[in-house]
């Protein structure tokens, strides 16, 4: 690990030589490779699937694990979609002439070293690297066993493809941890003097032990608790679809909806009717003693909420479903149980609209829109390197910008300090 930490370093001194235009170039290519060698990825990913079929995993995180074409070619477009953005790096963020003529600027820069801890998600390999790599950044990625042979080949794809483009791309700007041992993340993590950063992304158990293990500053989101709740002045059509969207189009996400807040002035309108919907989507509802009164108590995908259920993220086809007397109530309990991610209120109502968006306390809050849109793409910042729910340093998707640092340059004519 000390090596490969060496070896990020070094790249990432190199990487900060690289102009925009290199770094674009680079991009661009690695996105072709990635297209052009798409039977590589996919023989490595059948490898991948195989493997972790006999683990029993659900079909939700098998999901996850399988490239295809079609997310070959979002992959390869993702890369493209962050060569099209403005480099992060060399922007004046502030800019202030002293009386005593020393003129100072506040300039965005490269973090240098980030670890990527991630589970099954291969795409997750290139999107980290590019964004890294635009904003000059070298990466150390660990993605789950299960992806290791698809993560090792997107790696090897991207490196060799910007390598042949620009000659002097660095050989280890992007590497990929070779062991699933897991003490080789904590002997990693404790390498301060050449790690920067460490972005987990996955699962509150992995998150929660990389934050604890870690020696280096971590960025992260524990779990996506996410909420919809349908007001009384909602429009009931639109509810409906955005709470299928929330739940139903990849529920295996941090950003998909766990928990269904609805208004008790609509319930006895819109539950029976979203009810359906969800029994359509084989989504099993876990709710409160006022849900099941007015549903089928007795329905096989219906069965009583406990406690834990309100805090449970699910990453499957399950749902809890609470009615509530009022905005207030519903703002209480997504405050409480929630984790602080994304959260939706879907109503007519603009006055309550802004008592949600200013009370709920998450890093995205949504009127009328599915949670599903907290991610780096949708927010027109390129592909995505994760989520933050921390208060302080980034908070919500996390793209370009919230991979650099900054640093005070001033610029002087013999001024000293008396």
């Amino acid at each position: 690990m000390t090596q490969l930490a060496k070896q990020a370093k070094a790249a990432s001194r190199e990487l900060a030589r690289l102009t925009t235009s290199e770094k674009n170039e680079c991009l661009i290519a690695m996105a072709d490779a990635l297209e052009q060698n798409r039977d590589d990825l996919k023989k490595a990913n059948a490898r991948d699937m195989e493997t972790t079929a006999q683990l029993g995993l659900s079909a939700a995180m098998l999901d996850r694990l399988r490239l295809d074409d079609p997310r070959i070619d979002a992959i390869a477009k993702g890369l493209r979609e962050i060569a099209a953005l403005p480099d992060p790096v060399g922007r004046i963020l502030d800019e202030r002439l002293r009386p005593n003529g020393l003129k100072l600027q506040k300039i965005s820069t490269p973090i240098g070293v980030v670890v990527i801890i991630y589970e099954s998600r291969p795409n997750v390999t290139a999107d980290a690297a590019g964004l890294c790599l635009k904003s000059g950044s070298a990466t150390i990625l660990r993605g789950g066993k299960e992806a290791l042979n698809s993560n090792r080949v997107i790696a090897e794809i991207m490196v060799e493809a910007a390598q042949q483009e620009v000659g002097n791309f660095p050989r280890h700007a992007i590497q990929v941890v070779p062991t699933t041992d897991r003490e080789a993340i904590r002997e990693l993590l404790a390498l301060t003097q050449y790690i920067d950063l460490c972005m987990p992304r996955g699962g509150e158990g992995l998150i929660r032990a990389v934050a604890e293990c870690s020696k280096v500053p971590v960025l992260k989101h524990y779990k996506g608790v996410c909420h919809v709740y349908v007001d009384a002045d909602a429009d009931l059509r639109m509810a409906e679809e955005i709470v299928i969207n929330a739940k139903c189009q990849r529920p295996a996400v941090c950003n998909a909806m766990e928990t269904l807040l609805v208004d008790r002035a609509i319930a006895a309108q819109f539950l029976p009717v979203i009810d359906r919907r969800l029994a359509e989507n084989k989504v099993q509802l876990r709710a409160d003693d006022a849900t099941r009164a007015l549903l089928q108590p007795a329905a096989c995908h219906l069965q009583p909420a406990t406690e834990e259920d309100w805090f449970t993220e699910y990453n499957d086809y399950v749902l809890n479903v609470r009615v509530v007397d009022g905005l207030q109530q519903a703002i209480d309990h997504i405050n409480h149980y929630g984790t602080a991610h994304s959260d939706s209120i879907v109503t007519t109502n603009e006055g309550r609209a802004k008592q949600f968006l200013a009370e709920v306390d998450s890093a995205a809050v949504y009127w009328n829109a599915s949670t599903r849109f907290t991610d780096g793409a949708e927010f027109g910042m390129g592909a995505e390197i994760g989520i933050s729910t921390d208060k302080v340093g980034a908070r919500g998707p996390m793209g370009l910008e919230e991979l650099t640092t900054y640093k005070w340059i001033g610029i002087g004519n013999g001024q000293l300090r008396t």
